[in-house]
């Protein structure tokens, strides 16, 4: 085989993520075939695992997806929105544009309520909509990749609920990052992945189910198959998934999940994501001209958003500062396209992304900054 000229690099971008050496060889364990007893002895773990990396009890039910969040978030729609309903779909950037992109792809009626970027989800503005539009089901986005912002997701919930409506979370970016607050807020369901704050490959989508998503989907005509939460439900109760799974990345979920639960420790993993949102914010803040873009108390603990001078274009993070940062070893993220797009057009500062998520340590973190540090005040 021909040596390929692949470049060894550091990913300080929001997705996929940095993954430990540990993580990596445990794709070497044994293989195993996912209807034997074998796959139960990973299988029983990850989901018991699941449930305490997200802090819930046994009312909600993990489920694997072959896929990616998306399509999780695919079967939270076709199963829980009914012909007839409406959905409306609450977004504050691109991540949460794609619930109401689904929805249309499937012929669903949906209504979307849109947020500036960088701005958290307004109550009094998500009330009035609510009053107007009284859907069934409402999604939105717990933690927006694409602008830094985390919305309060107890406050969301539980205004959601007070219009007889079922609240549905994309919690793709910051599963594994933070206390998610599921109890509390009691989401219908809650949707993730594998390769963000988990710190895996993606092949996974995740999917926490409460007993009341159970009972609705089993009234929704047209839920597809694999995209059918019932189906998916009924070989996560006997730790399985509906089809064949990627078996490396099951037995590195299952060794990952491990580390996290019974090495780090959940709390640990918690503080540590905090505390390198403190020390990114710190470090912007020794940055001329450089600003935080995400709305004060609503900033991601998983990533951070950084807004530029005036004048410093998309061109120059994408070339400039993207390619000099390459020649240090490292991945930088310039921004996610659209939203920078969309900026600049508006004669907006454009912003880029520091993602410090999963296993990323602060030491690591202090390297990039330093280095990041240097070619920016170069340009």
């Amino acid at each position: 085989m021909t040596k390929p000229d692949f470049t060894p690099l550091k990913l300080f971008i929001t997705g996929p993520t940095y993954i430990r050496d540990e993580a990596k060889a445990a794709g070497e364990l044994p293989e195993f075939g996912h209807r034997d007893s074998e796959n139960v002895k990973r299988m029983a773990p990850i989901m018991e695992n699941l449930r305490r990396v997200a802090l819930v009890d046994d009312s909600y039910q993990p489920m694997l997806i072959n896929g990616s969040g998306s399509t999780a978030m695919e079967a939270a729609v076709r199963s829980l929105v009914a012909d007839g309903e409406t959905m409306l779909n609450v977004t504050v950037g691109a991540f949460g544009d794609l619930f109401g992109r689904i929805a249309s792809a499937n012929g669903k009626q949906c209504e979307q309520l849109r947020f500036d970027y960088g701005r958290a989800i307004d109550p009094d503005v998500l009330r009035k909509t609510l009053e107007r539009v009284r859907p069934a089901v409402v999604t939105f986005t717990h933690n927006e990749t694409s602008t830094g912002v985390t919305n309060d997701i107890v406050a969301v919930c539980s205004l959601i609920r007070e219009f007889g409506a079922m609240p549905v979370v994309d919690g793709v970016s910051i599963f594994g990052g933070t206390d998610l607050k599921i109890m509390e807020a009691q989401p219908a369901m809650y949707v993730t992945a594998t390769q963000k704050s988990l710190a895996l490959p993606a092949g996974f989508g995740i999917a926490l189910v409460g007993r009341e998503a159970e009972e609705k989907a089993a009234r929704v005509a047209n839920r597809g198959y694999s995209s059918c939460i019932l189906n998916q439900l009924a070989k996560a109760r006997i730790n399985q998934t509906l089809t064949t799974p990627n078996t490396q990345l099951v037995n590195q979920l299952w060794a990952q999940l491990d580390y996290i639960v019974n090495e780090e420790g959940v709390e640990n993993r918690f503080a540590r994501h905090a505390a390198m949102r403190a020390q990114t914010a710190e470090w912007v803040s020794s940055m001329d001209g450089f600003d935080l873009f995400a709305q004060d108390g609503h900033r991601s603990p998983t990533l951070t958003t950084v807004q530029c001078p005036q004048g410093l274009t998309v061109e120059q993070l994408k070339k400039g500062v993207k390619e000099s940062m390459r020649a240090k070893g490292y991945l930088f993220d310039p921004g996610y396209g659209k939203v920078n797009a969309e900026m600049e057009k508006a004669g907006k500062r454009v912003i880029f992304r520091i993602g410090h998520m999963g296993d990323i340590t602060p030491a690591m973190l202090a390297e990039y900054l330093e280095e990041l540090g240097e070619v920016l005040k170069a340009l």
